[in-house]
């Protein structure tokens, strides 16, 4: 079970890891006179910026960190509230609590991402910045999300961490807020095993996280520094095989997403018409997802469970970490600050989840529901083969 580069891994990945281990110098920073020192992070952090269309990349340890960082980049203060979705991963509320603030939870709509007309109504002076979640590849509705942004003075951190090559409305995704947080876990579009990026068009932004990711260093240092740190900071620095491996994945985002993009439009002229579910809600109307995945909602709750039943999978509510009712740890802490939350807190979510279910296209992952479907490298007939079987069990 993997996501979609991770089924792409090939010569590519495999040179440029190579090219590191025989130079042997790991650590991703050093002096350019050094042969040695082959600067991939650093390399990664320019391509990847210019590819999302951003002044500024930051290369990661993880999506988690990209997320943590960006929030202690914004300034946000112990007791600040975030708004986030109700249905997102488990990380996009850690990061937050970790970095002293609150997570506010909303309702999702038929998209499966933050519905706008769910927030407003949940801001509080307290409230500081919102977190929409590009959830399963799917861009939000970042037009409506910003206005209520700019109505009520909140930053926007993107958590584009299940959605690098998709787009909204011409515009990469990750660079229509504040900040944009990307993962490159197995799981994802595009992977290094783990890692993450950062993205932004704010100088100061940028560096506020930089320092944040290396014990409070301004950007773009090479060798070791004494003094000249900026603020505090902890250690979420990416190495050089890891900037590696991503830096080959990411020369293959286009044509992943192109490729997803087609098989999956072949899956859903399939099974379209069947009758008995919708497909999820795609927030751009020019297809800008990352197509990792089909997402269906049944009419009800019995026809969802029978087909993903009889198809070896799971209705989303039943998704793990990626469910609010399902994080007992998450709430547990909500409680303990005086936000109880209980399987029911949300009812418009708790019902699209209930009745809906993940064919895999891309990421293939039993973790988000999407342990049945197809992948990249599905053939024309296998993609047949799997419309007829999601037809019959809806029958």
């Amino acid at each position: 079970m993997s996501g979609p580069g991770a089924y792409w891994y090939g010569k590519e990945e495999m040179e440029a890891v190579n090219e590191v281990m025989q130079g042997g110098y790991l650590f991703r920073y050093g002096s350019e006179s050094n042969p040695k020192f082959l600067h991939k992070v650093s390399t990664l952090e320019k391509e990847f910026a210019q590819y999302c269309g951003a002044n500024y990349a930051l290369a990661t340890s993880s999506g988690t960190s990209s997320l943590l960082v960006s929030l202690l980049a914004m300034g946000l203060k112990p007791g600040d509230e975030v708004i986030v979705p109700a249905y997102t991963f488990v990380a996009t509320y850690s990061a937050i609590i970790f970095a002293g603030c609150v997570p506010v939870l909303a309702e999702i709509d038929e998209s499966l991402s933050l519905d706008p007309e769910d927030i407003e109504h949940r801001i509080t002076p307290r409230t500081k910045a919102i977190i929409p979640v590009h959830m399963l590849g799917n861009p939000c509705n970042m037009d409506k999300l910003m206005v209520i942004a700019k109505k009520h003075n909140l930053l926007v951190l993107e958590d584009s961490c299940q959605a690098a090559g998709a787009s909204y409305k011409g515009k990469k995704v990750g660079t229509i807020g504040d900040m944009g947080a990307f993962s490159l876990n197995i799981f994802k579009t595009i992977n290094s095993g783990d890692g993450g990026l950062v993205v932004t068009n704010n100088e100061k932004l940028y560096e506020a996280a930089f320092g944040a990711h290396d014990q409070g260093h301004k950007p773009n240092r090479f060798g070791v520094e004494v003094g000249a740190r900026s603020i505090l900071g902890l250690n979420f620095r990416m190495n050089e095989i890891t900037g590696a491996v991503g830096l080959a994945q990411l020369q293959k985002l286009d044509k992943i997403v192109a490729t997803l993009r087609e098989k999956r439009s072949k899956l859903k002229k399939l099974i379209a018409g069947v009758g008995g579910f919708k497909f999820r809600v795609l927030n751009d109307p020019d297809g800008g997802d990352a197509a990792t995945l089909c997402t269906v909602i049944f009419d009800t709750r019995e026809q969802a469970v029978k087909v993903s039943k009889a198809l070896g999978s799971k209705t989303i509510d039943q998704s793990g970490w990626h469910v609010y009712a399902n994080m007992e740890h998450v709430m547990k802490h909500l409680e303990e600050v005086g936000q109880p939350h209980t399987k029911g807190s949300y009812p418009k979510t708790d019902d699209i989840l209930s009745r809906a279910m993940n064919i895999s296209v891309g990421v293939v992952d039993g973790g988000l529901g999407a342990g049945w479907g197809i992948n990249i490298n599905s053939t024309d007939a296998e993609i047949e083969a799997a419309a007829i079987q999601f037809i019959e069990a809806c029958r």
